[in-house]
This record gives structure tokens, C-alpha cells and sequence, in this order.
């Protein structure tokens, strides 16, 4: 029997990243997935800013950028054609990327299959998962297909979709939102892609007699979606000829080739415990939630990011298992928020009768022509779990990201500092003395003493010091009236300090939190 730390089930983008990361932290870890290769078909098409952190992170970020698309605006429009609401989406967002991306999943999925046998993770193809036990400390689970045999894991992160054979074994059931719509799904690749067709990029369509999706999946690739009256029509309405009806005023023969027609029923559950003795759930197998604000990929990435470190200091033998308990508390209450705010995104674009249609266009209309502007989608950040017990201003909230320059080299924060958690300070306000620094050192934190970019240049400075070269974080800290910022590895802020004597307190906080040896008692 295979003895591993930690067991993936599932090799889809949330297993991968998972992989990847518990991979490079130096963990021994298989994947187990049942098919036979990479599935190479779409599934997302989209991901955010804070997803793209994590794939710069993961280290694909740079490779990715020629093969997706950034999308600025994401309209909404009726059947008649005309603008009901417009979301804008920034070239720079909050993490330093770009607000929204389009892309092609298999070549995602290439460039994280890369990372992950890089980082020397175990691939198994063709080895579904048949049984799982739980034992004191380990999980032994049973595989079938090309390899079966067995694997011992001391933790199981499961990241095996919608239909989780992993979730169905620990018994676990779903809160279901009741919002579920059958939709056919066509995706098409551009014969000639450095020429593409004039199509909408992203672009719902709320026509009663059947509401559209129309997004782009990175250069090459386009993706028609249509809302059906039953799951049954799709046996019909697959046939070729009949998709090319539907999509004639876009796109013809010539200038595509139809690669893939599926069917989906979008979902909105939630599974009553992510975490059951020694294993986890992900993704999918955790949560499902309608496409209508691109969040569902994502949303497993911000999933392995937070299992990732926790279990990382667990493995390390830094802290309990009872951290991995965080892992629901945290997240829970943001998967919610996305589901319930795509549900009424969605409620309001697949209306069927006409009166009802005519009347959210009146009122979405008359918003515009008032110049009413929608209100910029955002997402909570933690509001209980691993965080720093005073709640300061900023603790909870997702991390913002600019550009420093060491003297080394200028680029993103997280390229600079590397993985793990960081301390951030106004160097202007506080600074730390060499005991606390070694202190967080020890518990995997780098202390980062932020200098004012007018205030000295980046070859002047003591190592470890940075220049704050586009002000982003300086400016973060001033504007909550703060001088130092604990930032955890998944990006989001532990707590935040005003003077002196809080910073001090917040890094031991930060130190003890994380299972600084030096303060780890068993």
C-alpha cells in the first residue's frame, strides 16, 4: 500500500492548484483521477483577479496571459437588443490583475498540469476511487481502473465535482437553493483566430422566448449558451443544424468549426460539512452555483488556497488539525454570498413571460437613461476563523496588490516576497526588532518594512526593504489609519495594527497563529 500525505481526488483546476501547492510546500501527494488523461473540453470560462494571483502563485501566470482574453465590460441586454445594465471590470483590480478573464480551459489545465509533476506530485490516470476508510491516522481509500490498489493518506483533499463519489460515501447532503435551469452549451473554435468574427465578448440576452449567453473563451474559442424548457429538448435541440440556426447571425460555417454541445443544469447547493474527520472537500463537491458571475472555478481556487496553508502547518506538525475546522467557517459564508447574488442575477435574465419581461426592461431602462449606474460587484471577505482577535480595520479583507521594487528587481508584491505569509509595514510609522523579526521568520513570515517611493530609492535601501512603487499599499494602510498589515498565504488579512506597541502584539499574534516553533507546545 502507497503511503502519501495527502491524497487529491479529482484532477480538474481546484485539484491541480491543490496539487501544486501542497506539491511545492515539499508534501508527498498522489492524485487520483478517474479518467483517462487530462479532460481537455471547456467547462469555466472565466476567472477573476484574485484567480489570477493564485496562478502567479502556482508560477503560469505569465504563460497564460497570450492565450486569454481580458474582458472590460460585461453587458446585458433584451431581446430588441437593447443595453438594460453594463458591469465595467478593471484592467488593474484590487490583486494587481486584470478584473476579469476569458479563457480556454484545456490550456489552463495544460499549464497547471506542468506546475504540478514539477512539484513532483503523484498523477494517477484511470484510478477512480471505489472506497474510503477512515482510521486514526490515515485514510485508506480503494482504487479501480488501469491501477486499482490502494493508497494510505494521512489527509484527502476531495475536489472531485458536481457528483462527488467522495461526498456521497462520507453521507453528506446538500442545501439546495431551488434554483436550477437546464441550458445547452455549444462551443466553437475560430478558423482563423487572428481574424475573428465580430461576436459579443461577454453578453446575456434576457429574451423570454429563450435567453442567451454569449461569452468568449480566450482568442481562439467562443462558447453560445441557451436556456431550454426541459432537459429533455436537448436531444434535439444538439443536432448541428439546429445550433447553427441559432447562432447564424454571429457565426457560420466559414468562420468556425463546432467543437463540443453539451447540456447543463445550473445548480445552487451547498453541502452541509466541508470536512469530515481526515478529509476535505472542494470545489464543486462542496458547493455548485449558477455561471452567472463566472465565480464558480474561482471560487474552488480560493477553496485549495485556504486548505493549502492550513494544511501545510498541520502536516508540519505547527498546528492542530482543529485549524482545518476554519476552513468551512471561512469560506462558507462567501460561497453563500456568491450563490444568493448569481441566483438574482440570474432570476433576472432567464425571465420567460413577456409582461414580466417588459416590465424589468422598463424599470432597468429607465435606470439608465437616469444615468443609474449598477452597483460594482463585490464579495465579502472573512469575517470569522484564523484572524487576529481585535478587529482592526482591513482584518478579513482580501490582501490589494501593487508593484515594489527591491533593488533587485520591480514587480507584483507576491513575486517579490514570495509564498507564504508577510507582515507589512509603513516603514515611515514602525519597525520591528531583530527578536519578533526571526520570530515570524520562524513561523514562515517575512516581515516587509514598506518605503514611500519619493522618499529614497530602492537601491538605498536595507535588504528585506521594498519601495512601495505604485503606492498601493501604503496608500491601503493610510486609508484605514493603520501602520502595519498581516497578510496570511491565501492573500487575505489576518488583522492590522495603528502604532508601535499593536504591531508588536499583531506579529506575535501572527507568529502564534501560524505555529511558530519557538511557541508551539504539544
Amino acid at each position: 500500500m502507497d503511503s502519501v500525505d495527502v491524497a487529491v481526488v479529482g484532477y480538474g483546476p481546484v485539484g491541480m492548484v491543490t496539487a501544486a501547492l501542497l506539491g511545492a510546500a515539499g508534501h508527498r501527494v498522489v492524485v487520483l483521477e478517474r479518467y483517462a488523461g487530462l479532460y481537455n473540453l471547456p467547462r469555466a470560462a472565466i476567472f477573476d483577479d484574485e484567480t489570477m494571483r493564485t496562478f502567479a502563485r502556482v508560477g503560469i501566470a505569465e504563460e497564460l496571459l497570450p492565450k486569454i482574453h481580458v474582458q472590460r465590460n460585461y453587458e446585458w441586454r433584451n431581446a430588441a437588443g437593447e443595453l438594460l445594465i453594463e458591469h465595467d471590470f478593471a484592467a488593474s483590480g484590487r490583486s494587481g490583475w486584470a478584473e476579469w478573464y476569458m479563457m480556454y480551459q484545456p490550456e489552463l489545465e495544460s499549464a497547471l498540469d506542468e506546475r504540478v509533476r514539477a512539484a513532483g506530485v503523484d498523477v494517477r490516470f484511470e484510478s477512480p476511487v471505489t472506497a474510503l476508510t477512515e482510521h486514526a491516522d490515515h485514510v485508506e481509500l480503494l482504487t479501480g481502473g488501469r491501477r486499482p490498489g490502494s493508497v494510505r493518506a494521512r489527509w484527502v483533499v476531495a475536489c472531485d465535482g458536481g457528483n462527488s463519489f467522495v461526498r456521497s460515501a462520507l453521507g453528506r447532503t446538500m442545501d439546495d437553493y431551488g434554483f436550477s435551469e437546464p441550458w445547452m452549451v455549444c462551443d466553437f473554435r475560430f478558423r482563423d483566430p487572428a481574424h475573428p468574427p465580430a461576436v459579443p465578448t461577454a453578453r446575456q440576452v434576457g429574451d423570454p422566448a429563450g435567453p442567451t449567453s454569449i461569452i468568449s473563451l480566450g482568442p481562439a474559442h467562443h462558447r453560445f449558451s441557451y436556456m431550454l424548457d426541459s432537459v429533455e429538448d436537448f436531444e434535439v435541440e444538439r443536432d448541428p443544424g439546429k445550433v447553427w440556426a441559432r447562432t447564424r447571425r454571429w457565426l457560420s460555417p466559414d468562420d468556425a468549426e463546432l467543437i463540443r454541445v453539451a447540456t447543463y443544469t445550473f445548480r445552487s447547493l451547498v453541502t452541509d460539512r466541508w470536512r469530515v474527520g481526515r478529509t476535505l472537500l472542494a470545489g464543486d463537491a462542496a458547493h455548485q452555483m449558477p455561471p452567472f458571475l463566472g465565480q464558480g472555478m474561482c471560487s474552488g481556487v480560493r477553496d485549495a488556497q485556504n486548505i493549502a496553508f492550513k494544511l501545510d502547518a498541520v502536516l508540519r506538525g505547527r498546528l492542530g488539525d482543529e485549524v482545518l475546522d476554519t476552513y468551512q467557517q471561512e469560506r462558507e459564508p462567501h460561497v453563500r454570498a456568491v450563490i444568493e447574488k448569481g441566483i438574482e442575477l440570474g432570476r433576472q435574465q432567464t425571465v420567460r413571460d413577456p409582461e414580466r419581461a417588459a416590465e424589468r426592461d422598463r424599470v432597468l431602462l429607465a435606470r439608465r437613461a437616469a444615468d443609474q449606474h449598477p452597483e460594482k460587484i463585490a464579495f465579502p471577505g472573512l469575517v470569522d476563523g484564523l484572524l487576529a482577535a481585535a478587529s482592526g480595520d482591513g482584518r478579513g479583507a482580501l490582501m490589494a496588490q501593487g508593484w515594489v521594487d527591491d533593488g533587485t528587481r520591480r514587480d507584483r508584491l507576491d513575486q517579490v516576497v514570495g509564498p507564504g505569509a508577510h507582515l507589512l509595514l509603513d516603514a515611515s510609522r514602525v519597525t520591528l526588532d531583530d527578536d519578533l523579526v526571526a520570530l515570524l521568520a520562524d513561523a514562515g513570515v517575512r516581515v516587509v518594512p514598506l518605503h514611500d517611493s519619493g522618499a529614497a530609492g530602492a537601491a538605498e535601501l536595507d535588504p528585506g526593504h521594498v519601495v512601495d512603487a505604485d503606492g498601493t499599499h501604503l496608500a491601503w494602510l493610510a486609508a484605514r489609519g493603520v501602520a502595519a498589515a498581516a497578510v496570511r498565504p491565501d492573500f487575505y488579512v489576518f488583522g492590522t495594527a495603528a502604532d508601535p506597541a499593536a504591531t508588536d502584539a499583531l506579529a506575535r499574534e501572527l507568529a502564534a497563529a501560524l505555529g511558530a516553533p519557538a511557541l508551539v507546545t504539544r
